[in-house]
């Protein structure tokens, strides 16, 4: 980690490009994508490569990350990556992370070690079609923040809630976010 960057964090930078979007709002707005692949059962392979920010296409990532997707055994899958709920809960806890840091670092907030455990709870009666009534997603996510940091426990209190609304994936989880999926056939 640079020591000339509190958590790791380039705070001038941070500051330029709040006053960058403040000055310029289409700056903010971006398009991420990905490109998923069924292999066979419940194994796929996601690509993530592009995106459009800052009003142009990023060109940074010269190859995809491809991320593996699967089920464990006992939900007939062959355990050759997480399933797609695990991906989401370490996802939000990755946000999570990185909003923590960069807004500790922009308020002058010292973290010395961070870890977040997520667990999310599903019934699966939702998810098989058995029940109208219960969700197919989680019911309930809980997530323990465990911070080493000099700060009070007020300021990692208010950090943690600010964090919490602005993150954009917990805001994802939170909130209905329209999902619109359409069938395109493939000659």
């Amino acid at each position: 980690m640079n020591s000339s960057y509190p958590n790791g964090v380039n705070v001038d930078q941070l500051h330029a490009t709040i006053h960058s979007v403040k000055n310029d709002p289409a700056l903010a707005q971006f398009e991420f994508r990905a490109h998923t692949e069924w292999r066979s059962g419940a194994h796929v392979q996601t690509y993530v490569q592009g995106f459009r920010g800052v009003k142009q296409e990023n060109q940074s990532r010269k190859q995809p990350f491809v991320l593996e997707g699967d089920e464990p055994p006992v939900l007939l899958g062959s355990n050759q990556g997480p399933n797609a709920v695990e991906l989401v809960l370490a996802r939000l806890t990755a946000c999570l992370s990185v909003g923590i840091a960069y807004n500790a670092a922009a308020r002058g907030i010292t973290i010395e070690a961070m870890t977040l455990d997520v667990t999310g709870d599903i019934d699966l009666h939702g998810f098989l079609g058995l029940s109208d009534t219960v969700r197919a997603g989680c019911h309930d996510i809980g997530i323990a923040c465990h911070i080493k940091s000099p700060a009070s426990d007020k300021d990692i209190a208010d950090l943690l809630d600010h964090v919490q609304a602005t993150s954009p994936v917990t805001d994802i989880v939170r909130n209905q976010t329209p999902v619109h999926l359409k069938f395109v056939r493939d000659a």
